[in-house]
């Protein structure tokens, strides 16, 4: 995988972070403001908590929305790991 497409995910999963934490959004509603579909939200979501953010689903008055509980304790880019793993 390029260096450049890397980079693109690895920013599209900080965007996701930033928003889950700053709003309260559905699966639907992550995807637009990502410019991806819903199932591809939803893997981003399963990624993040993957690498140990913990995101819980919590239902409200406007149904289900992604809340971010708290960030893992590196909280920084998964890029050192992914391209890494392109090399070997």
């Amino acid at each position: 995988m390029p260096y450049e497409r890397v980079q693109e995910i690895e920013q599209r999963f900080q965007r996701a972070v930033n928003l889950i934490s700053n709003n309260s959004l559905n699966a639907r509603q992550l995807a637009i403001a990502l410019g991806v579909s819903r199932p591809t939200a939803q893997r981003i979501v399963a990624e993040l908590k993957r690498r140990g953010y913990v995101i819980r689903s919590v239902r409200d008055e406007q149904g289900w929305q992604y809340e971010l509980v708290s960030s893992p304790p590196s909280a920084n880019s998964g890029i050192d790991t992914l391209v890494s793993n392109e090399i070997t």
